[in-house]
């Protein structure tokens, strides 16, 4: 689903990603010249640079951020699904998900 950004005419985004029998639900957000995607699963987060994951870790809020394989940037749910993941924190690592692993496979043991 998509809804109009009245602003700047662009749109946010979510989608739900389907992994085996399970879901999470991805997110793009326009932030002026950039995005914020991320996804959302019942335990936790998987987003791109922009998320402080050690801010949300004193919450006790499992989260962990990706980064692109190339190095091009995360600016889709698509850009996002084929990164790895860069940073978890403590509470996301307890969970097994660890930097280098795919960021499908984060999401899957966040679900």
């Amino acid at each position: 689903m998509k809804t109009e950004d009245n602003l700047k005419g662009r749109t946010h985004e979510h989608k739900k990603i389907k992994i085996k029998d399970r879901e999470a639900d991805g997110y793009v957000i326009p932030l002026g010249p950039v995005n914020l995607v991320f996804a959302v699963t019942g335990k936790g987060l998987v987003g791109c640079g922009a998320f402080n994951v050690n801010a949300l870790d004193k919450y006790g809020y499992p989260a962990c951020k990706a980064k692109a394989r190339d190095g091009s940037g995360i600016s889709t749910l698509d850009d996002l699904l084929r990164a790895e993941i860069d940073q978890s924190n403590e509470a996301c690592s307890k969970s097994g998900i660890k930097p280098g692993m795919t960021v499908l496979e984060a999401i899957e043991k966040l679900i």
